[in-house]
């Protein structure tokens, strides 16, 4: 376990979030980002756009681009605040509940599966791994941009 980056890099590709699609419910493929943001506006209560671009870590320009596709895909919709026009909120449509819904299930059934090759201490071990990394990646002064 000395190389921590090829541990990384195969889990990655495991999980398959290099996959220029990540999901394909019925005639509707999303890429990993997508289905990021699907899951972050499905998961959050009438979230402004900047609230999601900073919940997955993403500039708002790049971020905006994601959301005009979204909506042209008729998942997501964005409306005005009242009190300030400037800040947009974003909410999913029945479709885009529809297929977070069924993304949502299909990974957790994936997750199931991979569980279902560990005993109840190894899923333990590996969760509990996890939330730690998670919460030691966000100390971490160098997330996401990793030094030279």
């Amino acid at each position: 376990m000395e190389n921590k980056r090829e541990l990384f890099q195969v889990l990655t590709q495991k999980f398959a979030l290099l996959n220029k699609t990540c999901c394909t419910v019925g005639s509707i493929d999303i890429t990993p980002i997508q289905s990021h943001i699907l899951y972050e506006i499905d998961k959050q209560n009438n979230p402004s756009m900047q609230q999601i671009a900073e919940a997955i870590g993403m500039d708002i320009t790049t971020f905006s681009r994601q959301i005009q596709t979204l909506i042209k895909m008729n998942l997501v919709k964005k409306t005005p605040l009242t009190s300030d026009k400037r800040v947009y909120i974003l909410s999913l449509t029945v479709e885009g509940t529809f297929l977070a819904t069924t993304i949502d299930e299909m990974i957790n059934n994936y997750l199931n599966e991979v569980f279902s090759h560990l005993n109840d201490f190894e899923k333990e071990t590996v969760l509990r791994s996890i939330e730690l990394l998670n919460k030691a990646m966000a100390k971490s002064n160098l997330c996401c941009t990793p030094s030279p």
